[in-house]
C-alpha cells in the first residue's frame, strides 16, 4: 500500500525507544496519536515504509490504557519485511499507527468468575501486560494467573514488571492475588520455573498444583494467546472440562487469540 493511501487511516508517529531482551525479542515504544483509544487486551496495526510502500502488521499493546506512549512486544522474524525493517530502526524514525484499535480479547467481557487465567506462549504475553495495568481487573477477580511458556529461559521477559505490578497492587490495597508462572520446554525446570508445555501442565494438573487453585467452570475464566497449536489444544481441554467460548451475547468461560 502506498504511503499516501495508508495515511488516510493511520497517523505518522515516532519510535521512542527499543529494549532488546535477546537478539530476536524486543520491546519498542512509539508516540501515541492524539485521541487514540483502546481497551487493554486489544491490538494495534502498525505500518513501516519499506521500499516506498507501507508494510503493516498487528501488535498487541502492552502499555496501560491511560499511558502517554504506546508499547509493544515483538519477535524478529527472519526474512520478515516488517520486523527486518523494525530491527534496523532508531529512535525518531517514523512508525504509522492506524487510528482504530482491534480485538475482543479483553477482560471486561467476563461478567462473572473469581479467577482469570492468562495463558501465553512467546510474545502472546503482550496483552496481559496491558490488562494487569488496569485497576478494575484487580478489583473484579480474586486470583489473576499469568502463565508464560517459552522454549528457553532467556526468552522469559518482563518478570520484573510482574513483580512491580504485584507490589503496586498491594500498596494500593487492591484485593486480587497475582500468580506468575514461567515454564520452559527445552530446558529442565526447577523450584522457580516449570518445565513443559502449557497444555501438558493444564491437562496433568501442574498449573493447579503450582497455584493452589482448582480450575472449574463456575469460577475459572481463561484467556489464551500465542501459538495457534497451543490455542487450539487449550480450547479442546477447556471444552472437555465443561467450558465454552465467550460470546458477545453473554455466557462462556474462555476467549482466545492466535498470535501469528
Amino acid at each position: 500500500m502506498s504511503v499516501d493511501v495508508y495515511s488516510e487511516k493511520a497517523s505518522c508517529e515516532r519510535l521512542l525507544s527499543v529494549h532488546r531482551w535477546t537478539d530476536k525479542l524486543l520491546t519498542f515504544r512509539t508516540t501515541r496519536p492524539a485521541g487514540y483509544r483502546f481497551t487493554a487486551g486489544q491490538f494495534a496495526r502498525l505500518g513501516l515504509e519499506v521500499d516506498g510502500e507501507i508494510v503493516s502488521r498487528a501488535y498487541s499493546i502492552t502499555s496501560a490504557e491511560s499511558g502517554e506512549e504506546l508499547e509493544y512486544y515483538a519477535i524478529i522474524v527472519p526474512g520478515g519485511k516488517f520486523t527486518t525493517r523494525l530491527d534496523a530502526m532508531q529512535p525518531g524514525d517514523p512508525v504509522w499507527v492506524e487510528k482504530l484499535s482491534y480485538g475482543f480479547m479483553t477482560a471486561d467481557r467476563f461478567t462473572d468468575g473469581s479467577q482469570l487465567w492468562m495463558l501465553a506462549t512467546g510474545t502472546g504475553l503482550g496483552p496481559y501486560l496491558s490488562i494487569l495495568q488496569q485497576k478494575d481487573v484487580w478489583e473484579k477477580f480474586q486470583d489473576l494467573v499469568v502463565v508464560h511458556c517459552v522454549r528457553n529461559r532467556e526468552e522469559l521477559a518482563y518478570a520484573d514488571k510482574f513483580d512491580a505490578l504485584r507490589a503496586q497492587a498491594q500498596a494500593n490495597g487492591l484485593p486480587a492475588r497475582l500468580h506468575y508462572l514461567q515454564s520452559v520446554t527445552r530446558e529442565s525446570g526447577d523450584d522457580a520455573v516449570l518445565s513443559g508445555r502449557i497444555t501438558t501442565l493444564l491437562r496433568d494438573g501442574g498449573l493447579e498444583r503450582a497455584t493452589g487453585l482448582a480450575i472449574d467452570a463456575a469460577h475459572s475464566r481463561f484467556m489464551a494467546c500465542g501459538n495457534p497449536e497451543m490455542v487450539t489444544e487449550v480450547r479442546e481441554i477447556l471444552r472437555e472440562r465443561g467450558m465454552t467460548p465467550l460470546r458477545r451475547t453473554g455466557g462462556g468461560q474462555f476467549v482466545t487469540e492466535d498470535y501469528w
